[in-house]
């Protein structure tokens, strides 16, 4: 029977970015795909600065942006009858209401999932990992020690797999996560939707140069419209309604032709239609991220309306927050307990992110969509940077009283929960930013001598790898802003996780750095009480 480390069932972006952290972290890692490759349909378009993050640790961030030059232009949002017609609310004209360039040292991206998943596959495949599409998960069973899964090709016979850990990736519809039985709540489906992938001359109706996105209210239907990284194409979806007895093959060549004239305002346009498919708008939140040895990631965790784009960013996010932990412990480094940490900090956001977008989606498409019972909308800056995990692999000891899910990014308080400042810095004379510092393993950023002794005496007791950068030595601080955005006296230190969020900081010097450091690792590696493996090879 073949084994591997992870099976990661499904290859959209949370999948993707799963099998290549994995993959990067020398973990042997197989992925399943039933589609026969990549995806056409430009869907989950947009990329945060945060999403760009994870793609500059992973060796991508050039090759996203250089499929989403339209990113370096802007992104312009309006809620209209049609592309020509009146127009009910202009959301957003241009980037500068969420300039970035003070919190992050990546920018915005633009590109579709059709462009990014290649990009995803591509590296993946260079670091190691194993991808096998035309193949499905026919079932699975876990027991204390990991998952004995079936997988069947298209056109051959099922044979096993036996895995350490599976990984759900595998959509809205989830069959894992339908056959470890766990519920979801929330909203649900808040309607239905035809979406089309089409071709044409639209002349000047949209900004070609630019992220150009409609919400549609015309007096027929509706819907909405988007250009896309591929010039002369475009998205554009349509509501249908199942409860009046409208089904997805009513929306015909001709209708659908008939709907994008009306949309663009061009009676006489002949779009060339490449792809259709019918899906539903919904919300919902699984119960649980994970039953024992199994987790959810990306549509398989949380599916999210598109009103705001955050899904994606959200499947991404997944993906990175689930690879690095699986790594630490499949490697050794650290104790199962530190896996129930990734549900504590990620089904938080995903509430979030399900609520923002649902408020979004009765500004631009659904007015009549009921938003009383839901939590408040979260501004886009602070849910892209300024989110904050609260987990037993985050150690406040700081009496933090603090209940706020998020903080401004432009004012970073350093805190443990929250993501490592950007700073601007030179390495080896170079300007940088600490963004290119982080990302690779466990850092310590120090303010002060004495931690980089620390650092390699707390990485031989627990075996394992903390590297440490102190101000003047591993880098330069050229603006005199570390200290301040890192919440930093003079002597301390920020414990920075391989996801780039702060775990734990000594705001000043300490008498013992290294028992101090290493006290730190052992709670945040081990959670609830869990003895530390010592580099130990989970088995």
């Amino acid at each position: 029977m073949e084994e591997v480390d992870v099976l990661v069932v499904g290859a959209g972006l949370s999948g993707l970015t799963t099998s290549l952290f994995l993959a990067r972290e020398g973990v042997r890692a197989l992925t399943v795909e039933r589609r026969s490759g990549t995806g056409l349909h430009p869907r989950a378009a947009g990329q945060t600065p945060r999403t760009m993050e994870l793609y500059r640790w992973a060796g991508i961030e050039s090759d996203v942006l250089g499929v989403s030059k339209r990113a370096s232009q802007g992104l312009r949002i309006t809620v209209a009858a049609s592309l020509g017609g009146q127009v009910f609310h202009q959301v957003l004209e241009d980037m500068s209401v969420i300039d970035n360039s003070v919190a992050a040292a990546t920018p915005w991206g633009m590109a579709g999932q059709d462009v990014v998943e290649p990009i995803l596959l591509r590296r993946a495949r260079e670091l190691g990992a194993e991808m096998r599409y035309s193949t499905e998960l026919v079932s699975f069973e876990q027991d204390e020690d990991g998952v004995t899964a079936r997988l069947r090709p298209v056109d051959g016979e099922a044979y096993q797999v036996r895995a350490r850990y599976l990984v759900g990736a595998d959509g809205g519809r989830s069959p894992i996560r339908t056959a470890l039985g766990i519920e979801t709540e929330g909203i649900g489906v808040v309607g239905h939707s035809i979406g089309v992938v089409f071709e044409a001359d639209l002349g000047d109706r949209m900004q070609p140069d630019v992220t150009d996105l409609y919400y549609l209210q015309h007096p027929r239907f509706t819907g909405a419209l988007i250009n896309t990284d591929v010039p002369g194409r475009f998205v554009f979806g349509t509501d249908y309604h199942p409860d009046r007895g409208e089904k997805p093959e009513d929306y015909t060549h001709d209708r659908l032709t008939e709907l994008i004239r009306l949309a663009t305002d061009l009676p006489g346009l002949e779009p060339e239609i490449r792809w259709v498919g019918a899906w539903e708008m919904a919300a919902r939140i699984a119960r649980r991220f994970g039953d024992g040895r199994v987790f959810l990631t990306g549509d398989a965790a949380k599916v999210t309306p598109p009103t705001g784009g955050m899904g994606g960013n959200t499947a991404v996010g997944d993906g990175h927050a689930l690879a690095w932990r699986l790594a630490a412990v499949v490697r050794g480094e650290a104790g199962p307990g530190l896996l129930d940490s990734y549900e504590a900090e990620r089904k938080p956001i995903a509430q979030m992110v399900v609520d923002t977008s649902l408020h979004n989606a009765k500004e631009r498409l659904l007015p009549e969509l009921d938003t009383s019972e839901l939590g408040e909308p979260v501004d886009m800056n602070e849910l892209a940077l300024g989110f904050r995990y609260r987990s037993g692999a985050v150690l406040d000891t700081e009496d933090d009283q603090d209940a706020s899910p998020t903080e401004d990014p432009n004012r970073p308080s350093g805190r443990p929960g929250f993501r490592a400042p950007h700073v601007p810095v030179t390495l080896d004379g170079v300007a940088r930013s600490t963004v290119d510092i982080i990302g690779q393993g466990w850092v310590l950023l120090a303010d002060g001598p004495g931690w980089s002794t620390a650092a390699r005496e707390a990485s031989e007791r627990l075996g394992m790898t903390v590297v440490c950068a102190e101000r003047g030595t591993g880098f330069g601080d050229p603006e005199n802003l570390f200290a301040a955005r890192y919440g930093l006296g003079r002597g301390g230190a920020s414990l920075v996780r391989p996801d780039g969020i702060v775990a734990w900081r000594s705001r000043t010097a300490v008498e013992d750095p290294a028992g101090t450091l290493s006290a730190a690792l052992a709670k945040l590696l081990c959670p609830a009480g869990h003895p530390h493996p010592v580099g130990r090879r989970e088995r």
